[in-house]
């Protein structure tokens, strides 16, 4: 029963229950509190000694000059009596309730006077304009008038008998908002988080176990399902590995074979064939292994990296620019971005004749475009071309278009690092492929 009530109680259905009825507890303390203050104000022995002292100060007033009157009313005032004088016609407008009551509170005030209690001019329960007053008569012209309350919301008895609920609404509203973020969204966010970095990689539990036994719930099941997807590529990539061991013996014989061959052109066939399948083997397996996943980030020179792109291949005789800053410093994978760009580059010098690489300090991203002049990528395609093993031979000109894996590589470079790839068109042709990776300090999933 015990662990019954325990589990009951880190439940978000147990956690909001008891928070409610927290709330209305502490409502009730604090409202009945409140309440009775307020209610001290009206209470019968001060409203006796209030009348006594409005009586006493108007037999005075009664016996003085109209000028002595006046001075005898500010000298009481300084005491905080608020009374003044009015004339009688003052009470035409009497009435025994307030607009602002409740009406059973009037009906019962109305039904059930206060027994054995002097009853002041007007009666306990005297209202002009509005306000509730205490009066008693100077003379046949003139009376002496003080206002119970001052200016203030407590003089509004709706107020003043809903105020517990006013409290307890306020009250519950506030504390379950504070209950809200802190046992729900703060673990929520952390999941939200840890989901958007989340990678294929083994490593330690992604999202954290901690909250209601429902998100702790989630949390496991996530990162059960984060173990199998690392279980399943594990799986897949050791089944190709195997295949690529298994196949290379045989293409070796095929090659030592076709080096037999005696016609030239059908040599030449046969080892272009078993050359392509070796590489197609090759890159495969370097897209499964997806090396700039465990590779860490780190502070370096982003300029510096495309600099040296560029002059690898000026070295090899390509047509090829870098423009913008000299120097860069942000965290990010240096290798995995090399790589990226180095893939752009490849297309850029094999689609066109002249490639340009620029960077970009835009609103805290950093830009880098490609562009080449070649004859570019049709719109309809620009999603298609960025999954595995899709080729768009008629679009980029040629048969030796590769096997559809540098773009996906890119994406899923761009992609770890919080960044965005674009496929734009180039003016007058050719195509620039843009990335956009945020400069902030941020965790770049690794």
């Amino acid at each position: 029963m015990g662990f019954r009530l325990s589990r009951w109680g880190s439940t978000i259905h147990g956690q909001i229950t008891a928070v409610i009825l927290a709330c209305l507890v502490i409502a009730f303390v604090i409202g009945s509190t409140l309440e009775s203050w307020v209610r001290d104000e009206y209470d019968a022995p001060d409203l006796e000694g209030m009348s006594a002292r409005v009586s006493a100060i108007a037999l005075v007033l009664a016996d003085a000059t109209p000028a002595e009157r006046q001075v005898i009313v500010e000298a009481a005032n300084r005491n905080d009596q608020r009374l003044e004088l009015r004339p009688v016609s003052f009470f035409d407008n009497v009435t025994t309730s307030s607009p602002d009551e409740p009406f059973m509170q009037r009906m019962i005030d109305r039904l059930l006077p206060p027994e054995d209690r002097p009853v002041p001019f007007g009666g306990w329960r005297t209202f002009v304009e509005g306000k509730r007053v205490l009066a008693a008569q100077v003379d046949h012209e003139t009376l002496l008038v003080k206002e119970l309350l001052p200016e203030s919301f407590l003089r509004s008895d709706a107020l003043r008998f809903g105020s517990n609920y006013l409290v307890a609404t306020a009250t519950l509203i506030i504390l379950f908002s504070v209950f809200a973020v802190w046992a729900i969204t703060s673990p929520l966010r952390g999941i939200a988080s840890a989901a958007q970095k989340a990678d294929i990689s083994v490593g330690p539990a992604l999202f954290e176990e901690r909250g209601s036994v429902e998100i702790v719930a989630l949390a496991r099941a996530l990162n059960g399902m984060q173990r199998r997807i690392s279980t399943m590529v594990e799986s897949r990539t050791r089944m190709l590995r195997g295949i690529s061991h298994d196949l290379r013996t045989p293409l070796t014989r095929l090659r030592l074979r076709a080096d037999r061959v005696e016609d030239g052109e059908v040599r030449e066939a046969l080892l272009t064939d078993i050359e392509r399948i070796d590489r197609l083997l090759k890159e495969s397996l370097g897209y499964l292994r997806d090396n700039h996943q465990s590779e860490a980030p780190q502070r370096a020179d982003l300029a510096s990296v495309l600099q040296t792109v560029c002059d690898e291949f000026a070295d090899m005789g390509h047509d090829i620019a870098y423009r913008g800053p000299m120097r860069m410093v942000m965290s990010f994978k240096p290798l995995a971005l090399m790589r990226a760009v180095t893939n752009l580059c490849e297309n850029g010098v094999k689609f066109g004749t002249h490639v340009e690489v620029e960077l970009r300090n835009v609103d805290g991203f950093a830009v880098i475009d490609v562009m080449d002049d070649g004859p570019g990528i049709p719109e309809a395609y620009r999603s298609r071309v960025l999954e595995p093993f899709f080729k768009l031979d008629a679009a980029r000109g040629g048969a030796d278009a590769g096997f559809g894996l540098g773009l996906s590589i890119v994406a899923e470079i761009i992609q770890a690092h919080h960044g965005k790839l674009e496929l734009l068109d180039r003016e007058p042709s050719g195509l620039t492929a843009r990335l956009i990776i945020p400069l902030a300090e941020r965790s770049v999933a690794s």
